[in-house]
C-alpha cells in the first residue's frame, strides 16, 4: 500500500511504474506482485496484522514472526514499498551512473585524459537500474515472507471493526495491528500542471530516453538529487523552488555549498519562484515563472514534480476501526498507538520523518509495545538523514535555528573539508562538518557536507545515541588519512575551549619550570 497501482488492476504490468516491460521488470514484478499469487485462508486470530509491505510493514512482520507471533501481512500494490520500487533503490542507481559520468568528465583534473566523444547511453543507464532493482527485490518478495512464516495477502482490504479486517471477502481477526501504508507523491495545485502532466518519483524511473530539456519543481531532497543527476547525464535542467535557495530545511551554509555544486553541473536554479504557471506548447511543456524579479518562459520536454507527500489513508475503513486521521496522516501517540489502542501505525503514514531507516526503527517500537507491553517511545529515537547530491548533505539532531529558538546555551564547531588531507587528495574538499554542542560537550546536532556525508553522519548519531561527548570523539583514534578525520578534528576544536585562562596560566608555569 505504498505505490499507486490501481486497487484491482486488470493487469499489474499495465502500470507505468512497471514500464518498460522487459525481462528485468518482469522479474521485479514476479517478486513484489506475483500475478499467480493465491492468498491463504485466514488462520484464526493473528497476534499481529500488518497493513502495508513497505519498510515499516516488512520489519514489523518479519520481526514479530521471528519472535513466534502469528502474523498476517496485507499489500495491495508492490511488496517493498516506495524505497525498493520507486524511491531509494532506483534513485541511487541513477545517482551512481550520474556520478560515474561526472567522474569521467572531470578526470583530467587528476591527470587522466579521456578521449573526446565520450557520451552517456541513457538507455543502458536505465536498464542497469532496472536490472539491479530486480536483483535486490527478492529480499522483499511475497514468497520469502511466506517462507518465513508470515501469511501474505495481496490485494485491497479494509477494517470492518475494531479488531477485524476484510480482504477478498475473508475476515481476518487480530489482537493487535500495525498500519504501515506509507505515502505517495502529492498533487501540486499549480495552474496547468494537471493538464500537461508531470513525472514523479513513481514514474520517472520508467524513462528510456533522456529528456533534452527538463524542469524540476521543488528543491527538496528529491528535486535536488534528480536535477543534478539528469544534468550530469546530459539534460538541460531547470530547478524551480518557491523558497529562497535550495534544501530550505537544511543549514543555510550547508545548502549553499550544494547549490554551488548543482550550478557547476549545469543546473539552472530558479529560487524564490513566484506565480508558476504551466501550459501545453507546440514543442513541449511551457513554464512561466518569476524568479528574483526576472520573468522566465521555459519550454521543456518533461516536468518532474519533486515536492510533497500525501499519506495513504484512503479506503482503509479507518472509521470502522476507530482510528483518527487527517491530511497529515494517522494520529499516534509517542508509543505509536492510534486512537484505537490495539492498532499502531509506523512509517510515512504516521511520521514527519519520511525515511526508510526511521520507518524501520518505528516498526521495532511497534513490536515491543504491541506484543510485549513495552513502553518504547518514538521521541527517544535519534534519527539522521541524508540527501545524496554531490556533495551529500547529512544531518542529525537539532539545527542552529532550533537551538536559538529554544534559548539553548551551545557552541558551534566547524571544520572545513579543505582542511582535511584525504578530502583534498580525493578532490572532494568542498564541504564541512558542523557540530553544535553544550558547554560540557554533549552533541545537540550536526550537519555534514561531503562526498560521503551519509556515511560519516553515523559516527555522530552513534555518539548522540550513547551519550558520548565531543571530547570522547576527540579521544578516539581515527585512521589517517580518512575524511572521517574531520569529525575528530571537531572534537579537538571542542577540547581547546576547555582550556580556561587559569589552566593555561598553570600550564605556562609548569612548562617554564621544566625548561
Amino acid at each position: 500500500m505504498t505505490t499507486e497501482l490501481e486497487e484491482k488492476p486488470a493487469n499489474v504490468f499495465d502500470h507505468p511504474s512497471l514500464q518498460p516491460l522487459d525481462e528485468h521488470n518482469r522479474k521485479w514484478a514476479s517478486y513484489v506482485h506475483p500475478t499467480d499469487w493465491k492468498n491463504p485462508e485466514p488462520d484464526g486470530r493473528y497476534n499481529l496484522l500488518v497493513i502495508g509491505a513497505g519498510p515499516a510493514g516488512l520489519v514489523a512482520a518479519i520481526g514479530a514472526a521471528g519472535l513466534g507471533a502469528k502474523v498476517a501481512l496485507i499489500e495491495k500494490n508492490l511488496m517493498g514499498g516506495d524505497c525498493l520500487n520507486v524511491g531509494c533503490v532506483p534513485s541511487k542507481g541513477l545517482i551512481s551512473a550520474a556520478r560515474a559520468a561526472a567522474s569521467v568528465r572531470d578526470a583530467n583534473e587528476f591527470g587522466v585524459d579521456v578521449p573526446a566523444g565520450v557520451s552517456v547511453e541513457f538507455g543502458k543507464v536505465m536498464e542497469r537500474l532496472r536490472r539491479l532493482r530486480a536483483d535486490i527485490s527478492h529480499h522483499d518478495s511475497a514468497e520469502r515472507f511466506r517462507d518465513l512464516g508470515v501469511d501474505v495477502f495481496i490485494g485491497a482490504g479494509q477494517f470492518t471493526g475494531l479488531q477485524k479486517f476484510e480482504i477478498d471477502g475473508k475476515t481476518i481477526n487480530f489482537s493487535k495491528a500495525c498500519i504501515a501504508t506509507g505515502a505517495r507523491a502529492a498533487e501540486l495545485p499549480i495552474p496547468g500542471l494537471a493538464d500537461v502532466g508531470a513525472l514523479t518519483n513513481e514514474t520517472v524511473f520508467s524513462l528510456t530516453e533522456l529528456p533534452k530539456k527538463l524542469a524540476v519543481i521543488g528543491a527538496g531532497p528529491i528535486g535536488c538529487e534528480l536535477s543534478q543527476s539528469f544534468a550530469r547525464l546530459g539534460s538541460e535542467v531547470y530547478l524551480i523552488e518557491a523558497m529562497h535557495g535550495i534544501l530550505p530545511r537544511e543549514d543555510p551554509e550547508a545548502s549553499a555549498i550544494v547549490k554551488e555544486s548543482l550550478m557547476r553541473d549545469g543546473v539552472n536554479v530558479l529560487c524564490c519562484g513566484k506565480n508558476l504557471e504551466i501550459s501545453q506548447a507546440p514543442d513541449g511543456k511551457r513554464l512561466s515563472v518569476n524568479s528574483h524579479d526576472t520573468q522566465y518562459e521555459i519550454v521543456v520536454d518533461e516536468i518532474i514534480a519533486g515536492v510533497g507527500r500525501a499519506p495513504n489513508v484512503e479506503n482503509l475503513g479507518l472509521e470502522a476501526a476507530g482510528v483518527e486521521y487527517d491530511k497529515t496522516g494517522i494520529k499516534v501517540d509517542d508509543k505509536l498507538r492510534t486512537t484505537n489502542k490495539r492498532i499502531f501505525a509506523a512509517g510515512d503514514v504516521a511520521s514527519k520523518y519520511k525515511f526508510t531507516h526511521s520507518a524501520d526503527f518505528m516498526a521495532r517500537i511497534v513490536i515491543r509495545n504491541a506484543l510485549f507491553f513495552g513502553r518504547a517511545k518514538a521521541s527517544a529515537l535519534t534519527i539522521p538523514w541524508a540527501t545524496y547530491t554531490e556533495p551529500e548533505i547529512a544531518h542529525v539532531g537539532e539545527y542552529e535555528k532550533e537551538l536559538n529558538e529554544r534559548g539553548a546555551d551551545f557552541q558551534t564547531f566547524v571544520v572545513k573539508m579543505n582542511e582535511v588531507d584525504r578530502a583534498i587528495l580525493d578532490g572532494e574538499d568542498n564541504g564541512l562538518v558542523k557540530v553544535h554542542a553544550s558547554k560540557k560537550g554533549k552533541i545537540l546536532g550536526a550537519t555534514i557536507v561531503s562526498s560521503h556525508a551519509g556515511d560519516l553522519i553515523s559516527e555522530i548519531s552513534l555518539a548522540m545515541t550513547n551519550g558520548l561527548s565531543l571530547g570522547s570523539i576527540a579521544n578516539t583514534i581515527h585512521p589517517y588519512p580518512t575524511q572521517a578525520d574531520a569529525i575528530r578534528k571537531v572534537g579537538d576544536e571542542y577540547n581547546r575551549t576547555r582550556i580556561s585562562p587559569f589552566v593555561k596560566k598553570l600550564f605556562d608555569k609548569v612548562l617554564r619550570w621544566q625548561r
